[in-house]
């Protein structure tokens, strides 16, 4: 009886790690990501030191404003693709989702792109219980908005401070 718990456990426990869904989304947002996910910066723009904050944070960034986010000087443009999107109508929380964000700096003067981030990631697809649903995503954390906005906008006296 124990020999077949045991097998039955390792069974799942492959299955799970294989051939579900959830393994199946994560592999698929890793070989994406090798294609084009991460930080891409074309052009970095210098500016005056009252464009930034006592940390070094450019103080212009409202996040809330969506296009307008980086003031009337840059486009700040966000598409989301959904690869596979989960049913609001479903009671099932654990359905997965995979999509992937596209986030680009454009400068309004010469249309020109200074720089772009690409993000993909996967939500849900957990066997079903009490628990909040995984999620997997790459490039990780350390990659992200913020820090493509300081990649592109730099201070005038950045390099005098170093």
């Amino acid at each position: 009886m124990k020999k077949i718990i045991f097998v039955l456990l390792i069974s799942i426990t492959v299955y799970a790690m294989f051939f579900s869904e959830k393994a199946r989304l994560d592999r698929e947002v890793d070989r994406l990501c090798t294609i084009d996910g991460g930080i891409k910066v074309y052009e970095t723009v210098t500016l005056p030191a009252d464009k930034f904050n006592e940390r070094g944070e450019i103080n212009f960034y409202k996040p809330t404003q969506r296009e307008n986010a980086l003031g009337p000087e840059y486009i700040f443009k966000w598409d989301i693709h959904y690869y596979k999107k989960s049913d609001p109508s479903r009671q099932d929380i654990h359905e997965s989702s995979m999509k992937r964000d596209h986030i680009q700096i454009i400068r309004k003067s010469d249309m020109k792109l200074l720089g772009e981030f690409v993000l993909y990631r996967r939500a849900g697809g957990d066997l079903p219980g009490p628990w909040h649903p995984s999620s997997y995503r790459c490039p990780g954390l350390e990659e992200n908005e913020i820090i493509l906005i300081k990649q592109i906008f730099k201070d005038s006296i950045e390099g005098v401070r170093q």
